[in-house]
């Protein structure tokens, strides 16, 4: 399981992802979820991806090679939307290649991706690409996008951050997301990639990778344990009827 959350603010993007593909009693692998893409002074693209890890990769590696090509590909596409596109045709591309047509053992062949970044001319943006090929786009109402194990870094999201957040309230908050997720999901864990972009910069101004000797996290994770408990032991208790 994986665990990726993007973010479209005023002033930027912000993008974090885990690195845990596999946890068992006697094995555990790693595999990056982050890849970049970038053309200086004319884009910078950032994919995010969860599930079928063989399939995130086929999709990453195809998009890869195109690159190469004159064909469209990630490196020439005129808008964010047409590079959304391209990616979610590559993903069903991948999966009706990759599906047998009669499928054994239950084994799920989708992937989801997040994209975000900013071709020259036009804003950042953000997309969220489903395992059909078809996407949605982040708006000032919804700002930030997770897939993977999403359910336990939600709520931090949902009641601090806004389209207003400043960036590094944004690197707090995903950071705070993981934390929790990684309490509560053992298949979600260090390190963790961390990238950020201000609007029009084209190149990212912070690219972190947050592992578990990393000081700022261990100082942040015990100050947000620690506020929490000391507000849940301040709230008011309780009426009891007698």
């Amino acid at each position: 399981m994986t665990y990726c959350v993007a973010m479209r603010l005023a002033d930027g993007l912000v993008f974090a992802s885990d690195s845990r593909t596999n946890a068992g009693f006697d094995q555990i692998s790693t595999f990056r979820k982050m890849h970049t893409f970038e053309k200086p002074g004319e884009r910078a693209l950032v994919l995010l991806t969860a599930g079928n890890l063989a399939t995130s990769q086929s999709v990453i590696s195809l998009l890869e090679k195109r690159c190469n090509t004159d064909e469209a590909n990630l490196m020439n596409t005129p808008s964010m939307f047409d590079t959304a596109e391209l990616i979610g045709q590559t993903v069903r591309e991948v999966i009706q290649r990759d599906t047998p047509e009669v499928k054994t053992n239950h084994v799920d062949y989708s992937c989801s991706l997040i994209l975000g970044g900013q071709i020259l001319g036009e804003g950042s943006r953000l997309f969220k690409i489903y395992r059909e090929g078809n996407f949605i786009e982040a708006t000032k109402e919804t700002p930030y996008f997770q897939i993977g194990e999403s359910k336990y870094g939600k709520p931090i999201l949902d009641r601090i951050m806004s389209y207003d957040t400043p960036l590094e309230r944004g690197y707090q908050c995903v950071l705070i997301s993981f934390d929790s997720t990684m309490k509560s999901n053992l298949s979600v864990g260090m390190p963790l990639d961390v990238t950020i972009y201000q609007n029009d910069e084209l190149k990212p101004c912070i690219v972190e990778q947050v592992d578990e000797h990393n000081d700022y996290f261990h100082q942040l994770r015990a100050s947000w344990h620690q506020g929490i408990q000391s507000l849940f032991a301040d709230l008011q208790p309780p009426v009891v009827s007698e």
